[in-house]
């Protein structure tokens, strides 16, 4: 190997150990040097695979969850399609629910209010001692009570319950 004019410069300029080391550095340069030919088409080089970084691992851990929600409302309609009946249902025992429970909490408030209750509770007993001498007190006014209640009953259930 001839010595390198480069070596030589060095070697004068500084200590012998930082010499050796330029030395070194410099001939590991060039057992890496690399040729390129820009006149001819070549291969790229490729890259090593990148780290996965904390985007992609949190990606990772996203994706299924927006795939599962893409396919939410596809699974929401087809179990309320399957099982429609039993849903109308439910909703309807849970507003019955919900109705008898405000109604008896709007009740019990009333009843909080002084002077209410009594008012309602004579309002409840007029009414009934009035029902009771109007419609059930005579026999000809019972018929007439079963009357009207039997046209009701046609009104609501329909005409054919009437024989049954």
């Amino acid at each position: 190997m001839e010595p390198n004019p480069q070596q030589s410069e060095y070697t004068e300029s500084t200590s012998p150990e930082v010499a050796a080391a330029q030395a070194r550095a410099v001939k590991e340069a060039q057992e890496y040097k690399v040729d390129v030919n820009v006149d001819q088409a070549g291969a790229i080089a490729q890259l090593p695979p990148a780290s996965p970084t904390t985007d992609q691992a949190l990606q990772e851990w996203v994706q299924p969850v927006f795939d599962f929600l893409a396919k939410l409302p596809a699974l929401i309609s087809g179990f309320y399609y399957e099982y429609q009946q039993g849903l109308i249902i439910f909703g309807l025992v849970i507003a019955g629910f919900v109705t008898v429970y405000v109604t008896l909490a709007v009740l019990d408030a009333i009843n909080d209010i002084p002077l209410l209750q009594p008012i309602f509770e004579l309002v409840g007993i007029g009414y009934t001692i009035w029902f009771v001498a109007r419609y059930l007190w005579k026999a000809e006014t019972r018929k007439e009570l079963g009357q009207e209640l039997n046209s009701l009953k046609g009104q609501l259930l329909g005409k054919d319950s009437l024989n049954s």
